[in-house]
């Protein structure tokens, strides 16, 4: 991850220490690099060749504004799960006919929104849905184009909460009746069908799974054509891990071990891509995390050292309402001084100011000896960070900042009081 990287000790993103930057803009600060999400999605789109495809970037990874018109201005397309995400994506520069309407809930009026705007695809989710939306496109004299996202109950591991592709999951159709709903939806007035979804989970290391996904849609394709029924794109969904552990390396950091597994999507796009290409259909993806999951990093600054008979803590500014997934899924994320020098190191806990035990970024954590004052970074907080933020306890929402080069810029302020 060259963006990010020790200079004479000294954490920088880019060319900019980030020290400066946490002095300028205060902490908790989302720290994001221009240059790690320009590269993320060359090397993405790199990956297809001269395939058709279109990839669309999953808004709901991190939908700020400045972000995401940096990543219409490298060609792709958006996924968006609700109206307002559309309207994000469409003000950020992304062209409708680039955007995938994705989400088991869609409202009436969000349908229409997306009828009105002429969005490439709808990523249907029951048969229900499959009515209304045409129900719905009649109404307003316009044709909805579908894919049917189809759950194949294949267990893609992780945790539970994650998960999105087992039979108990709210997600899509059962495979054994994805036919049934496609022959009807054929049929139905204002429709079109375009094809099949599939998306089968998040933080996805196992590339045994997606080869099993990519082999069910094979199957399905084939199937479903020779019912007649038209398929001219498949939807592979996102999903694609990226590595957390051992991120960043220094001498006077404890040594951490990158878990195993498959954490470069071109790795698992070389792998997949020619099994889908049996389908002869233009192949769409989403990747949200796999973009900016590590081109974002959360600054914070520590309040006190806490000795206590069994427990070292070290209380920070950040909370959980800033950073939530390692309280919501036990989410592992490196944490590194953004200074670093030769004061050993202690087993802690990194833990928030929250009035909840399960605020907390780290336990039983080797770390190096830090004090009051001291400014940590939280690596790989790029994605599901900010926008699953809240204000609980009333706590203010972080500013972010984009570096670009030498350039710094503020791209959301800090929340004030008088917001609340």
């Amino acid at each position: 991850m060259r963006e990010f990287t020790f200079h004479e000790n000294r954490l920088q993103c880019e060319s900019v220490p980030l020290a400066d930057v946490a002095c300028a803009h205060g902490t908790p600060l989302y720290v994001y690099s221009a240059g790690l999400i320009r590269r993320r999605c060359r090397e993405i789109e790199e990956a297809f060749g001269s395939r058709e495809h279109l990839t669309c970037y999953a808004v709901k990874a991190n939908a700020n504004r400045q972000l995401l018109h940096l990543i219409a201005e490298q060609g792709l397309g958006a996924d968006v799960g609700s109206g307002g995400e559309l309207e994000l994506a469409l003000g950020a520069g992304f062209a409708p006919e680039r955007v995938t309407f994705s989400g088991v809930g869609k409202r009436d009026d969000e349908i229409v929104l997306a009828l009105g705007h002429g969005v490439s695809a709808f990523n249907v989710e029951s048969a229900e849905e499959m009515e209304v939306l045409s129900a719905l496109a009649v109404q307003h004299s316009c044709t909805a184009r579908v894919l049917l996202r189809v759950n194949f109950d294949i267990d893609a591991g992780g945790h539970a909460y994650v998960s999105t592709s087992l039979k108990h999951n709210k997600f899509g159709v059962p495979r054994q009746h994805a036919a049934g709903v496609l022959r009807r939806a054929a049929g139905l007035p204002g429709i079109e069908v375009r094809g099949v979804h599939s998306h089968i989970g998040s933080q996805i290391t196992n590339r045994t799974v997606f080869l099993s996904a990519a082999s069910a849609i094979v199957e399905l394709v084939t199937e479903l054509r020779s019912q007649g029924i038209p398929q001219h794109d498949v939807d592979f969904g996102g999903g694609f891990g990226v590595q957390y552990h051992g991120v960043l390396s220094h001498p006077a950091l404890p040594q951490e071990m990158p878990e195993g597994g498959a954490h470069d999507p071109t790795t698992v796009l070389r792998d997949v891509l020619p099994i889908l290409d049996e389908t002869g259909c233009r192949v769409l993806i989403q990747p949200g995390r796999a973009i900016v999951g590590q081109a974002g990093l959360l600054l914070t600054t520590v309040l006190y050292r806490k000795a206590m008979e069994e427990k070292v803590f070290v209380v920070v500014d950040a909370g959980m309402n800033d950073l939530i997934r390692p309280s919501l899924y036990n989410a592992y994320h490196q944490i590194v001084p953004l200074v670093v020098g030769g004061s050993g190191t202690e087993t802690v806990d990194v833990v928030g100011p929250v009035c909840e035990s399960g605020d907390f970024f780290a336990r039983g954590r080797r770390f190096p000896v830090v004090k009051r004052g001291d400014q940590l970074a939280i690596l790989c907080a790029g994605a599901y960070g900010f926008v699953l933020s809240s204000n609980y306890n009333a706590r203010l929402r972080p500013a972010e900042v984009l570096i670009d080069g030498a350039a710094v810029r503020l791209i959301r302020e800090r929340q004030r009081l008088d917001q609340l």
